[in-house]
């Protein structure tokens, strides 16, 4: 259950699939008309959609505590996509500035390996009326918690890292730190493309702002922000490090059930810090840690056997366990100042297979106001920017296609055309799927029945939307993480 501050009550449920309240099939009935002609209003269970005439066949695939999403059918670009709904965006502070945030950096950033915003729009036409706001954006086929649970082979995992690493660059070069990377925030398509999810969380590096406990879903918090010590861009590497490492365990490396639980997690497989780390602390926490019993840790090799590995790469790369152990043991390290930076992980040999200049070297976001996290607003002025910035971009998307030099995001595929229902069918059928992380030492399943398990589980991606709280998907169709498509769809290996 999400608990009413939007975090998990239960740690176990991080990447769990909120969607029990969509278990079984709502229509979406016409309950009025919207004065204005260009858009229609349907009732979505119990959440009232106001939304452009374009968009027909809403079936609700997901919701969190920010917003309800449905997939529809865009009837000018002939593709299915995703409609998220931002849920009483001006409640509180809170929820306005994050409703903000997330709106503000989605027009901002422009990479393959990031969600792309299609559109957006409100049906109030002032800021009187001001009260609903509507983000449109791909439709995905899976997140990677059911990934995950495939046993997979050397070149989907560099890949599927390579890309996260990608659109972390991506931000950083922004000077924006997304800080709430997790399986259940990063998607895949069939054919292996990954990206990143929700910018309501991130933080700008350089900011004083410390962590507060419910932000970051527990198991993928560096220990700078476990220990409020501040933190760097290389807090997102830590993040990568643990989702490689459950990658290849096929369960949550540091499964702990409060901060402190976090912290022992960490240390009785890693080893106590040295002393100069200590010596950063506050003294309160210092006085701690430094009094909790060391741990001397264990070897990588004893952490990550080969066992755990899959096969040696039998094409002429050759990716092989021990290079995938050693950027692991590169990325969890627990001293940030030790820990490798996002370029260096891209040149690692076990992902520089991929580098391509144009996905690396994208150029950086947009300027970003990055006084934004330190501002303090009442919530009618948060109001008031949140509507002039969906203003301004329906004034700057309405131009774009008079001059008709529109299109969509970078690396954004056009779904399958056809009624969005073909989607639902698979989406419904399988709502209450729960994606929970495998126990320390649980076999995963053969790579062949993982893989059929993938296409009936793989119903939804999920955008979360507030912190560690329920799953608003944004998924489509099922489909498989397919090696084959790697190979297709990617440069020649270097």
């Amino acid at each position: 259950m999400s608990s009413p501050n939007g975090h998990n009550s239960h740690s176990g449920q991080h990447c769990r699939s909120r969607n029990k309240a969509w278990s079984n099939s709502i229509p979406a009935k016409m309950s009025s008309v919207s004065n204005n002609l260009q858009f229609y209003t349907v009732e979505i269970g119990d959440t009232r959609f106001t939304i452009l005439r374009r968009y027909s066949s809403l079936k609700p695939i997901g919701s969190g505590a920010q917003g309800i999403v449905c997939a529809a059918y865009d009837s000018i670009t002939k593709q299915n996509v995703a409609i998220k709904k931002l849920s009483r965006p001006f409640q509180n502070v809170t929820h306005a500035k994050r409703a903000y945030r997330e709106f503000k950096l989605m027009k901002l950033v422009n990479h393959k390996n990031i969600i792309g915003l299609f559109n957006a729009f409100t049906p109030q036409r002032s800021l009187e009326e001001f009260q609903d706001v509507y983000l449109v954006m791909e439709l995905m086929d899976a997140n990677l918690c059911q990934v995950i649970q495939m046993d997979l082979d050397h070149e989907r995992m560099s890949y599927l890292l390579y890309q996260m690493l990608c659109g972390i660059k991506h931000l950083h070069s922004a000077g924006i730190i997304h800080r709430d990377l997790k399986p259940s925030n990063i998607v895949v398509k069939s054919d292996c493309t990954l990206k990143i999810l929700d910018f309501g969380l991130a933080r700008t590096a350089g900011t004083t702002f410390m962590m507060t406990p419910y932000v970051v879903t527990r198991y993928y918090r560096a220990p700078e922000v476990i220990l409020g010590m501040g933190y760097t861009d290389n807090v997102d590497i830590w993040s990568v490090g643990c989702i490689m490492g459950e990658m290849i365990r096929g369960g949550v490396l540091f499964p702990g059930t409060d901060h402190i639980d976090q912290w022992n997690k960490i240390i009785e497989q890693l080893g106590t810090p040295a002393h100069e780390f200590m010596q950063r602390l506050q003294p309160t926490v210092r006085n701690y840690v430094e009094n909790r019993p060391r741990c001397s840790g264990y070897s990588f090799e004893r952490l990550f056997p080969d066992v755990l590995f899959p096969s040696e790469s039998t094409d002429h790369n050759r990716l092989k366990a021990s290079q995938a152990r050693d950027l692991l043991s590169r990325m969890l390290v627990i001293d940030p100042e030790r820990r490798t930076s996002v370029d260096e992980a891209l040149m690692h040999p076990y992902i520089n297979i991929w580098f391509d200049e144009s996905e690396v070297h994208a150029p950086a976001p947009g300027p970003y106001d990055h006084s934004v996290d330190e501002r303090e607003h009442t919530v009618e002025q948060w109001k008031e920017l949140i509507y002039e910035e969906v203003m301004e971009y329906e004034t700057q998307r309405n131009s774009l296609n008079a001059a008709g030099v529109l299109s969509p995001p970078p690396g954004a595929q056009q779904a399958s055309v056809g009624n969005a229902q073909q989607a639902e069918q698979s989406v419904l059928q399988q709502q209450q799927h729960q994606c929970q992380p495998h126990h320390h030492g649980q076999h995963r399943s053969s790579s062949s029945a993982s893989t059929s398990g993938s296409t009936s589980q793989s119903n939804a991606s999920a955008v979360n939307s507030s912190p560690g709280a329920g799953n608003a998907t944004v998924g489509g169709a099922g489909a498989t993480v397919d090696q084959d498509n790697i190979d297709s769809h990617r440069p020649n290996h270097r």
